[in-house]
Order: C-alpha cells, then structure tokens, then sequence
C-alpha cells in the first residue's frame, strides 16, 4: 500500500462518558497486520485507557507534543514532547496518559498486533480476553469480554460426567 497522511483520516472518539481522547488509526489505514499504530489526542484534564497491561502484546508510547504524567508501573513520569516508553506484555508494562497539562497532549501509539490477548486492569480487578482480532483490530472476534478477576469457576464446572 501507499503511504497515508493523518491529515487525511477522520478521528475516532472515545466511546465512553469517562474518556475523551481522539484516535486515528494510521497503522490499519497503512495496511498494518502485525503492528498497529495510532495517533492520540487527549485534551487537558483527561485520561486515557484505564490502567492496564497486555499478556501478548507490547505497545510503546512517543509524545509529539503537549505535556502529561504517564503512570507506568505504579509510578508516575513526566511526559513531554520526544519521551518515548516501551510497555512489556506483562504487569511491568501497565501503563495509562493522563493529561495534566494546558494543551492538547499529542501522542503515537505502537503496538504488536498478536491476538489471542488478555488486557488486565488491576485498579478495577478486572480482565480482557480478545480472540479473533487483537485489542485495536478490525476484524469480527470469536470470542471477547470483561470479567472481574475474582469470578473464578473450577474447572469442571457446568461440566456433563460420563
């Protein structure tokens, strides 16, 4: 495919009350499989995904412009423009943007493309599970949800004997 311009994609807004960032996904609209990029915005006073880390997929985080705090790990960094982060695919990359800034913080968003995947999110307990598309892909999944961590089942149960 030809290179694509990101003047040239609309944005995408996020779909909750809690969340108000705008994203174009220039890794799909390159003809991205395996890596997946997206340009963020996320205006002053607002936050990102929820706290979270990936079990397959590793993502990394450049900031174009605009300042914030990113919490990586429990801890809390500045972020400017040209501070660049890598989130491992396990608990050490939990990761969230806020922005405490005045401006527009301005980001891209790189991530492996690897499906099956489990998003944990540790301040809500909760867990992800995506098969069939990664977390950010297009495709239909076979299977998908949220589930509190603490709702385990045995593992024969609701099963027939016999």
């Amino acid at each position: 495919m030809p290179p694509i311009n990101a003047d040239e994609l609309s944005w995408a807004t996020a779909d909750a009350d809690v969340a108000a960032w705008r994203r174009k996904r220039l890794g799909a609209a390159a003809g991205g499989a395996d890596l997946g990029c997206s340009l963020y915005e996320l205006p002053p006073g607002e936050r990102s995904w929820p706290y979270h880390y990936h079990a397959a997929n590793e993502e990394a985080l450049y900031v174009l412009a605009g300042e914030g705090t990113l919490r990586l790990d429990g801890e809390a960094y500045p972020l400017r423009p040209g501070e660049y982060a890598a989130f491992t695919a396990d608990e050490s990359g939990a990761h969230r943007v806020v922005n405490d800034g005045d401006e527009v913080l301005r980001y891209l968003v790189v991530s492996t493309m690897r499906e099956p995947d489990v998003t944990v999110y540790p301040d809500s307990e909760k867990f992800g599970v995506y098969v069939g598309a990664p977390p950010g892909g297009d495709a239909e999944r076979s299977l998908s949800g949220y589930y509190r961590i603490g709702d385990d089942v045995g593992y024969w149960d609701g099963e027939e004997s016999g």
